[in-house]
């Protein structure tokens, strides 16, 4: 339990006292008291402030905000700081400062614009981080360890060419191991010599194109460099990690992440991670079920071990095109939403809001205005009221689901470096139309690895899985065999784990498993489509769907043709097929189909598969989720809509941990409100 030294949700969030002058700290902590602030993160910008010049330190204000804030019973997350470098550093010593994909050296300004492999910035960040560690070790206040800021952004310097050398000799151990990985006999490109390889970007082989999506020669080659750059910035954080841990071993020690964020590999990540922390910052018309699924990411990054939210905003954002403020209730609805799936922490970006630079307009627990006499902070002040009141209750408790999602961040950079066959491919949208289909009906997914011991799962769903690493396939095959239901869809099984095609026909190593072999894929424009036609209707399901995109022009090689296009020259070929594999079976969704097929389809396999919904019936507007500790049920009620809606409960009875109100039967629900339910035994 993260929460052991403060047992309740955490509340609170940024703050950043060293922007401010002394007089207004005691206003904030006055504040801090009426919202019910308990935890506040510190030192997440502040290098310049503590460190002037290359040798001196100077850490008095962040001394007395430490003492302030444990006097008035606030717990800090203390921040590294090393998430932006001084101008000095970038002044004394450039090779802190990237270069970015058109090869031209950064000059100091923004954020994140530190190289990864540059040695200076290293030594600085880790001397930063233990002496911190050494200052604090002992500090009632101190929590948890925030090791610098939203890692990401890549670079392309000398250090980072040399770098990379280093990292394909580890990786593959040869040069001639290198040439067969990246397929070099393509277009004369076989090294001889480490010193030959040269970084993938727009000097060599990489370019925008005018889909704005990122375009390549070589698929190996840059394939490779986004698993180094995100080895690289893991690496920085590992030295910090060991850093702060040598001093403080019992402190856990975080970063915050940022959702589906494609430049770094999490499930890598997460494994040097004492507990996974990260950023939710939904759009006004970001759907529910998207923001689920990546607290869902989230959770299943640690095998469901509960997670921070680390950073929301109580109100609108600053850099998006149309920054809408949160309506009365949504603050708390999706607050509530983060705790229902895995989150025992809800914390917010920021506390106090700038008065300068871009941040200035994104929300803040205290407005520019300065007390607390504002609607958002009234908001505010009942969320802390409430979490109060729930105290432990489901601190630690666990979302069990029975249906797993594989997300792979090699698989989704394979993808979308693709040089065919459609620019419309995009993994995440690809995965988030499976995961919705469930979310409306209210079944519990785990969004998990392609390493995931799936044997607990009555359902995977493995949509594109273009890539198949060692062993994956193996692994789904035994799934399946003892009694296992897998759904894998079009463009997958087609390369290996360096982007080369599997011969023998597509979907490679999953050819047994899904009983097919794919002769051709079509791609659609966005203006064709085609259609899925059942053979045999069921109860529930239409006889026809759309569908479009992509089009896998399959064989049956004993599976089960369950249904087939109607359209083109392909008409009558199968389109979605079901193969008995062992004690279990494997579907294979040949097409991209519309979101009304998945929405019928989906809920009936789970059927079949004894999986039930947490809701039968519900509303559109309404979540559910279920956290479950020492045999008691937490049961998460949320209507997302603003009118009230009726939830039918069935057979579930409990008491509404912020009401105190019996729940039983069918109750009103009103909305933009929830419910946690306390579930009778």
């Amino acid at each position: 339990m993260i929460n052991s030294k403060k047992a309740k949700i955490w509340y609170g969030g940024d703050y950043n006292p060293d922007q401010w002058e002394k007089p207004v700290w005691d206003e904030d902590l006055r504040m801090f008291k009426l919202a019910g602030i308990d935890v506040a993160t510190l030192n997440v910008f502040a290098w310049a402030r503590n460190q002037p010049d290359e040798d001196t330190y100077e850490f008095g204000w962040l001394d007395e905000m430490m003492d302030k804030l444990h006097a008035d019973g606030v717990g800090v997350c203390l921040a590294t700081s090393t998430a932006a470098h001084p101008a000095w550093m970038a002044k004394k010593y450039p090779d802190v400062l990237r270069v970015d994909f058109d090869g031209r050296k950064r000059k100091f300004g923004g954020r994140h614009n530190s190289c990864p492999n540059s040695p200076s910035y290293r030594k600085y960040a880790v001397r930063m981080a233990e002496k911190l560690a050494d200052r604090y070790k002992d500090h009632p206040a101190l929590l948890v360890w925030h090791i610098s800021n939203e890692y990401g952004g890549y670079c392309y310097c000398d250090h980072c060419e040399e770098a990379f050398r280093d990292w394909l000799r580890d990786r593959y151990g040869s040069i001639e191991a290198v040439n067969r990985a990246w397929n070099t006999g393509f277009w004369g490109h076989t090294f001889y010599e480490w010193d030959e390889i040269v970084l993938p970007s727009r000097l060599s082989e990489e370019w925008i194109s005018t889909s704005g999506r990122l375009s390549t020669n070589f698929q190996g080659i840059s394939l490779d460099y986004c698993r180094f750059q995100s080895d690289s910035m893991l690496e920085c954080y590992k030295l910090e990690y060991e850093a702060v841990k040598k001093h403080t071993p019992d402190i856990p020690v975080t970063t915050n992440l940022m959702g589906a964020f494609k430049d770094l590999d999490y499930h890598k990540w997460a494994k040097h991670l004492d507990v996974v922390s990260w950023d939710n910052y939904p759009s006004f018309d970001t759907p529910h079920s998207y923001t689920a699924m990546m607290h869902d990411l989230m959770r299943g990054l640690k095998d469901g071990q509960p997670f921070m939210l680390m950073e929301q905003t109580p109100s609108q954002q600053n850099w998006q095109p149309y920054n809408s403020l949160k309506r009365p209730g949504v603050m708390r609805l999706w607050s509530y939403q983060a705790v229902a799936r895995g989150a025992d922490t809800v914390l917010f970006f920021q506390l106090r809001r700038s008065i300068g630079a871009c941040e200035k307009y994104h929300g803040a627990v205290i407005e520019h205005v300065g007390h607390e006499h504002t609607r958002v902070f009234r908001e505010c002040a009942e969320l802390g009221k409430e979490l109060f009141g729930l105290g432990d209750a489901v601190l630690d408790a666990r979302v069990k689901s029975k249906v797993a999602l594989l997300f792979d961040w090699d698989n989704w950079w394979a993808v979308e470096l693709s040089s065919g066959p459609t620019v419309a491919l995009k993994y995440v949208n690809e995965l988030h139309k499976y995961y919705d289909a469930l979310y409306r009906a209210n079944i519990a997914v785990d969004v998990v690895s392609v390493e995931t011991d799936l044997s607990g799962y009555d359902l995977v769903i493995a949509p594109v899985l273009y890539m198949l690493k060692p062993g994956v396939a193996k692994r789904l095959e035994s799934y399946v065999e003892a009694g296992g239901a897998l759904v894998s869809t079009y463009f997958s099984g087609i390369v290996n784990e360096s982007d080369l095609v599997t011969l023998g026909g597509y979907p490679g190593e999953l050819r047994k498993l899904l009983g097919i072999w794919a002769e051709e894929i079509d791609a659609l424009l966005p203006t064709q489509s085609n259609r899925i036609v059942l053979k045999s209707p069921q109860e529930g399901l239409q006889t026809a769907y759309g569908c479009g995109m992509l089009c896998d022009l399959i064989h049956s090689e004993g599976a089960e043709v369950v249904a087939e296009y109607g359209e083109d020259f392909y008409r009558g070929m199968p389109a979605l097929t079901v193969n008995r594999f062992g004690k279990g079976e494997a579907w294979y969704v040949a097409t991209s189909p519309d979101d009304a097929f998945l929405q019928d389809w989906l809920p009936k396999l789970c059927e079949a598969r004894g999986v039930e919904p947490l809701l039968a019936g519900a509303a559109a507007g309404i979540e559910t989720s279920l956290r479950e500790k020492d045999g008691t049920g937490y049961l998460f009620v949320l209507n997302h809509d603003a009118e009230t809606a009726s939830v039918a409960l069935g057979a579930r009875t409990g008491v509404d941990m912020l009401t105190g109100r019996r729940i039983s039967g069918s109750a009103e629900l009103p909305g933009r409100d929830l419910w946690i339910i306390k579930l009778d035994q």
